[in-house]
Order: structure tokens, then sequence, then C-alpha cells
């Protein structure tokens, strides 16, 4: 029988914090995500970013300003902001109410249901495994806010 040194994995969890400044914003989290994975020195494993939040999403793509006007486009059109929610009814609204000035974004939770609120990236050689244009993108769709996105960084 070989004896093998067991080896843990490290699981580290992180917050970062991202202001919005306009009702509908794509933010670029890239740099601040390698950086984070420079920091700490991981060499291999991987990356989950999660945000905490049920109108904003994430998504791998490029950061071109023309493809991201394109997207929010794409996704005004799937969810208009004019059309009527039932979430925004709140006189039939029984669950999760925050109060009569609560704001009206129905539209942004069916954006946001449209990206998901998750993305993981595998970790190598001390890099975050991108393909050449790819990015990881923060999407608000009820701003300006301040929102929380959690990190977790597992490497062996």
């Amino acid at each position: 029988m070989r004896s093998e040194a067991l080896t843990l994995p490290l699981r580290t969890r992180h917050r970062l914090e991202v202001v919005t400044t306009r009702s509908v914003e794509f933010i670029d989290l890239t740099d601040r995500l390698a950086a984070l994975v420079a920091d700490l020195g991981i060499d291999q494993g991987l990356l989950h970013v999660q945000t905490m939040h049920t109108t904003t999403g994430l998504l791998i793509n490029e950061a071109e300003p023309l493809l991201l006007e394109d997207l929010a486009g794409r996704l005004a059109c799937w969810a208009p902001l004019d059309l009527p929610y039932a979430h925004d009814d709140l006189s039939r609204r029984a669950v999760n109410v925050a109060g009569p000035r609560e704001r009206r974004n129905g539209y942004a939770h069916c954006r946001a249901a449209l990206l998901g609120c998750t993305e993981t990236v595998m970790v190598e050689d001390g890099r975050l495994c991108l393909g050449r244009w790819q990015r990881v993108l923060f999407v608000e769709f009820d701003g300006p806010q301040r929102r929380d996105i959690q990190v977790w960084l597992l490497s062996s």
C-alpha cells in the first residue's frame, strides 16, 4: 500500500462590493477576481462567484461596449420595463413585501432570471482560465444600488 500525503482543499470566502450608478449597468469583475487569486497565491483551483441579489446577474462574455448595448437591448425586449408585472402589484402580493415604497422591479427580476446568479471559473497556473475575450460581468437591472458579491476560492 502506497502512502501519500493527504492534501485538504483550501477554501476561502470573500465579499466584493459593487456600487452601481445606472439602472442597467455591466460591471467587469475580471481584474478584481484575478487580483484576488494572485493575492492568495492560488495556483490551481476553482473560483465561484455569486451575486446576492435577485435583480442582478452574472455572465461570462465579451466586455465590448456595443455588444453590451446589444445585450441590454435584448434583455429589455424579453422583459420590458413598461409591461405590468404581478410582482409589482402590492395589492395582490403577500410575501417578501418591503413596504409601500418598495421599488417596482418585476422587470429586473425577470431579466436577472435570464442570466442566472453564479459563474465558476477554473484557475490554472495562478490565472483565471478565460478565453481571449471572455470577462466575468456583473449585471445590474435595478440600480443604482450598493451590491454584494460572494466569491469562493477552492484550491488544493
